[in-house]
Protein backbone atom coordinates (compact mmCIF):
# COMPACT_ATOMS: atom_id res chain seq x y z
CA UNK A 1 0.00 0.00 0.00
CA UNK A 2 1.22 3.05 -1.06
CA UNK A 3 2.06 5.88 1.70
CA UNK A 4 1.77 9.66 1.28
CA UNK A 5 4.42 11.89 3.72
CA UNK A 6 2.95 14.65 5.77
CA UNK A 7 3.17 17.81 4.54
CA UNK A 8 3.94 16.32 1.19
CA UNK A 9 4.77 18.06 -2.46
CA UNK A 10 2.71 18.09 -5.26
CA UNK A 11 5.60 16.04 -6.92
CA UNK A 12 4.61 13.76 -3.90
CA UNK A 13 0.92 13.61 -4.47
CA UNK A 14 1.47 12.99 -8.49
CA UNK A 15 4.00 9.79 -7.14
CA UNK A 16 1.15 8.46 -4.57
CA UNK A 17 -1.39 8.70 -7.47
CA UNK A 18 0.90 6.85 -9.65
CA UNK A 19 1.51 4.28 -7.26
CA UNK A 20 -2.14 3.98 -5.76
CA UNK A 21 -3.35 3.18 -9.37
CA UNK A 22 -1.20 0.31 -9.68
CA UNK A 23 -2.72 -1.20 -6.76
CA UNK A 24 -5.82 -0.67 -7.16
CA UNK A 25 -5.86 -1.82 -10.85
CA UNK A 26 -6.46 1.40 -12.31
CA UNK A 27 -3.01 1.98 -14.48
CA UNK A 28 -4.20 0.59 -17.74
CA UNK A 29 -6.54 3.66 -17.92
CA UNK A 30 -5.95 6.43 -20.56
CA UNK A 31 -5.25 9.68 -20.45
CA UNK A 32 -8.87 9.88 -22.58
CA UNK A 33 -10.88 7.53 -19.69
CA UNK A 34 -9.30 9.52 -16.93
CA UNK A 35 -10.59 13.09 -18.46
CA UNK A 36 -14.14 11.39 -18.68
CA UNK A 37 -14.35 9.96 -15.19
CA UNK A 38 -12.97 13.39 -13.84
CA UNK A 39 -16.08 15.11 -15.59
CA UNK A 40 -17.97 12.96 -13.38
CA UNK A 41 -16.56 14.07 -10.00
CA UNK A 42 -16.31 17.78 -11.59
CA UNK A 43 -20.60 17.17 -11.84
CA UNK A 44 -20.51 15.34 -8.59
CA UNK A 45 -18.98 18.69 -7.09
CA UNK A 46 -21.25 20.63 -8.34
CA UNK A 47 -24.13 19.24 -6.85
CA UNK A 48 -22.63 19.12 -3.87
CA UNK A 49 -22.06 23.10 -4.32
CA UNK A 50 -25.78 23.73 -5.36
CA UNK A 51 -26.77 21.27 -2.12
CA UNK A 52 -24.50 23.58 -0.06
CA UNK A 53 -25.92 26.60 -1.46
CA UNK A 54 -29.12 25.92 -1.09
CA UNK A 55 -29.75 25.78 -4.87
CA UNK A 56 -32.64 22.56 -5.18
CA UNK A 57 -31.13 19.44 -6.17
CA UNK A 58 -33.43 15.86 -6.44
CA UNK A 59 -33.84 14.61 -3.43
CA UNK A 60 -33.16 11.30 -4.64
CA UNK A 61 -29.53 11.65 -5.52
CA UNK A 62 -26.80 10.95 -3.53
CA UNK A 63 -25.04 13.66 -2.90
CA UNK A 64 -20.73 13.89 -1.37
CA UNK A 65 -19.01 16.06 0.28
CA UNK A 66 -17.72 19.32 -1.21
CA UNK A 67 -14.14 18.19 -0.03
CA UNK A 68 -14.28 14.72 -1.00
CA UNK A 69 -15.49 15.45 -4.33
CA UNK A 70 -12.46 18.28 -4.52
CA UNK A 71 -10.22 15.21 -3.63
CA UNK A 72 -11.51 12.94 -6.12
CA UNK A 73 -10.66 15.59 -8.76
CA UNK A 74 -7.22 16.12 -7.66
CA UNK A 75 -6.38 12.89 -7.96
CA UNK A 76 -7.53 12.00 -11.34
CA UNK A 77 -6.13 15.83 -12.35
CA UNK A 78 -2.57 13.88 -10.98
CA UNK A 79 -3.13 10.93 -12.73
CA UNK A 80 -3.53 12.86 -16.40
CA UNK A 81 -0.99 14.88 -15.42
CA UNK A 82 1.47 11.85 -15.06
CA UNK A 83 0.15 10.11 -18.11
CA UNK A 84 1.86 13.07 -20.23
CA UNK A 85 4.93 13.48 -17.73
CA UNK A 86 4.12 17.09 -16.68
CA UNK A 87 5.33 18.08 -13.21
CA UNK A 88 2.15 19.77 -12.02
CA UNK A 89 4.03 21.86 -9.78
CA UNK A 90 6.40 23.38 -12.65
CA UNK A 91 3.22 23.65 -14.99
CA UNK A 92 1.71 25.61 -12.56
CA UNK A 93 5.16 27.90 -11.75
CA UNK A 94 5.55 28.47 -15.77
CA UNK A 95 1.65 29.50 -16.31
CA UNK A 96 1.93 32.08 -13.21
CA UNK A 97 4.89 33.70 -14.93
CA UNK A 98 2.04 34.25 -17.84
CA UNK A 99 -0.49 35.20 -15.81
CA UNK A 100 1.57 37.51 -13.96
CA UNK A 101 2.27 39.34 -17.12
CA UNK A 102 -1.45 39.95 -17.70
CA UNK A 103 -3.85 42.72 -16.80
CA UNK A 104 -6.29 41.36 -14.84
CA UNK A 105 -8.90 44.67 -14.85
Amino acid sequence: MPNLKPNATLHDFQQYVAELEVERGFSDQNAQNKCLLMGEEVGELFKAVRKAEGIAVDPRSKIADIGDELADIFIYLCAIANRYDIDLAEAFDAKEKINKTRTWR
